[in-house]
């Protein structure tokens, strides 16, 4: 490929080694269908279009919008047969375009994701990454400045002009980027949303569980009282199940629920010794951590492999752990959690252990003070689709911790649900794949209670598509 913008230092050209598996791509579209910012910005980005407008005139591409629009969720990676790293041949030529100073397609993706998104800034620190393409900080956070005030701005008008329509209630359970996208996008509408919210503070796990290196939470806030001014009410220290129920919810005029409650439910690691002192599930670790009450030990052992256990490790090293280490049961191809994060991980002194498995918590005067490890080899594949991990026998050994966090995985807690609504074998809400309606008639349900743990921008498709199901529900009922 004869280009002037492929001439670059050697470490950007070794992260375009995927390139010469583009030349042959097949071309089946599994990228683009599986992309959910292509659901969100349809008009405005499109992945394999962008591969090939790569592959045709790289130095056009430089400039354009399209560039800068991808989320770094890898759905095409994970999808893809020939298992081709889209989100970093983007990457690299991201760079290069900062590099040559063409940052206009950057300020268009910009205005694009704030009409298409309520919290543009929160999203872009976590999901466009800016820092990875070596844009200077303060242009970033003065052009999100921009962006949020915009959208604030724009979306305020539209509301205003909807009101004078007269709309029924919807309810919100839940205030996470599923949660937070439905009721300002019906807030747009003109419907009167209510959001309860559990927690103290707004934002679900944007708020709770992301590190602040990834999302600073004044951003957030900030965003959030920018939602205010739509006319949205919202309700903190309100727990469903336990302050009110779906059915006083009806009964207060709610004509529609929308569910948002998120995967706040820590699997639990079924081995001896995980009642031990010292011993921490992952998304409690990093409330506490946000909070700045949590304790860190000298010598910490992270046991998962997905971006949760690799944000829990970051943010143990941050906050003065000596020694970091994540322990995987399979190797660095399965693993879950997106290559990018765990790159960045490595490069900051966390160590990741593959085909290790965790087999006992030992201890002293109920204090964590070991764990007893043991190899693992992979066999078949699975009903998950990996390789199935098996034990190495004979392999035991031992590893000094004074501190374990368990990230082995997050579900939904569907225990404030009525026995109408369906719940799948995963244990999550069972929901209409078309209109997101539950079993219950004017109920329904979005992001990670249905889907599982996903990514924010796979949250904000479900409350796009929730709202818009839910207008098109109350206008039927009208």
């Amino acid at each position: 490929m004869e280009s002037k913008a492929i001439e670059s230092p050697k470490e950007l050209q070794e992260q375009l080694l995927d390139m010469e598996k583009l030349k042959y791509c097949f071309e089946c579209g599994i990228c683009t269908a599986s992309c959910p910012v292509m659901e969100i910005t349809s008009n405005h980005y499109n992945p394999r279009v962008l591969l090939e407008q790569i592959l045709l005139d790289p130095d056009k591409v430089l400039k354009k919008e399209a560039l800068w629009l991808c989320a770094w969720c890898y759905r095409c990676y994970k999808r893809c047969p020939q298992r081709l790293k889209v989100p970093e041949i983007f990457l690299a030529l991201r760079k290069m375009a900062t590099r040559q100073g063409h940052l206009e397609g950057f300020n268009e993706a910009l205005r694009t994701v704030s009409r298409h998104v309520p919290f543009p800034a929160s999203y872009c620190w976590v999901c466009l990454h800016p820092e990875r393409s070596m844009l200077d900080r303060q242009f970033v956070e003065s052009a999100l400045q921009n962006a949020t005030r915009f959208s604030a701005k724009e979306r305020k008008r539209r509301a205003i002009l909807a009101q004078e329509a007269e709309r029924c209630k919807v309810a919100v359970i839940g205030s996470g980027p599923a949660g937070l996208t439905a009721a300002c996008e019906l807030a747009v509408e003109g419907f009167p949303v209510t959001v309860f919210e559990s927690m103290t503070k707004l934002g679900g796990m944007l708020q709770k569980c992301l590190p602040t290196y990834r999302l600073p939470k004044d951003v957030l806030n900030a965003e959030i009282e920018h939602m205010k001014d739509l006319g949205i009410e919202f309700r903190t220290s309100t727990t469903v199940g336990k302050d009110l129920t779906i059915g006083k919810l009806r009964r207060e005029g709610f004509k529609a629920i929308f569910i948002s409650t998120g995967a706040h439910k820590s699997r639990e690691l079924k081995v001896e010794g995980c009642n031990r002192e010292g011993v921490l599930h992952a998304l409690e670790f990093l409330k506490e951590a946000n909070l700045g009450n949590a304790n860190v030990g000298e010598k910490v052992v992270v046991i998962g492999g997905g971006n949760v256990a690799v944000d829990a490790a970051r943010t143990a090293l941050r906050m003065g752990a000596k020694d970091v280490a994540v322990l995987y049961r399979r190797s660095r191809e399965e693993m879950p959690a997106n290559p990018w994060e765990v790159s960045e991980a490595e490069a900051e002194g966390v160590k990741i252990h593959f085909l290790i498995s965790p087999k006992k918590i030992l201890g002293k005067n109920k204090r964590v003070a070991a764990l007893e490890c043991i190899k693992m080899s992979l066999g078949e594949l699975d009903e998950s689709g990996r390789r199935a991990p098996l034990p190495v026998e004979g392999s035991e050994f031992i590893m000094d911790s004074d501190m374990i966090i368990l990230a082995i995985g997050e579900m939904p807690n569907l225990t404030f649900l009525p026995k109408e609504i369906e719940i799948t074998e995963a244990g999550t809400i069972a929901v209409d794949p078309f209109t997101m309606e539950t079993s219950m008639p004017g109920v329904f349900a979005g992001g990670d209670v249905v889907l599982g743990p996903a990514t924010v921008v796979e949250a904000i498709v479900a409350g796009k598509r929730a709202a818009s199901s839910i207008e098109r529900y109350l206008e039927g009922e009208v």
